[in-house]
């Protein structure tokens, strides 16, 4: 797992930790959020079904929580990174 560097120099800074310490929070952090946007949906949808919300109030609900949760980005092929960068 890639953790930038300049993630990892901001978190020991800010909190003190050493750096192994820093490291093993940040992969941590990123390791629970490794989850591609598909399974957290789906993993998501069914846990408000286990209590007993409906479809609609799901999708509602799911719609407003996605927009602030991090997930995982698509594997991205180099031509996609070129098409990303020059259109």
């Amino acid at each position: 797992m890639y953790v930038d560097p300049r993630l990892l120099r901001h978190v020991e800074q800010s909190s003190g930790l050493t750096a192994p310490e820093a490291l093993r929070l940040v992969e941590d952090v990123l390791s629970f959020h490794d989850e591609p946007v598909e399974s957290w949906v789906r993993r998501r949808h069914a846990e408000l079904k286990t209590y007993g919300a409906k479809n609609a109030e799901i999708f509602a609900r799911l719609q407003e929580e996605v927009r602030g949760h991090v997930v995982a980005a698509p594997e991205l092929s180099e031509r996609q990174l070129r098409r990303i960068v020059y259109g």
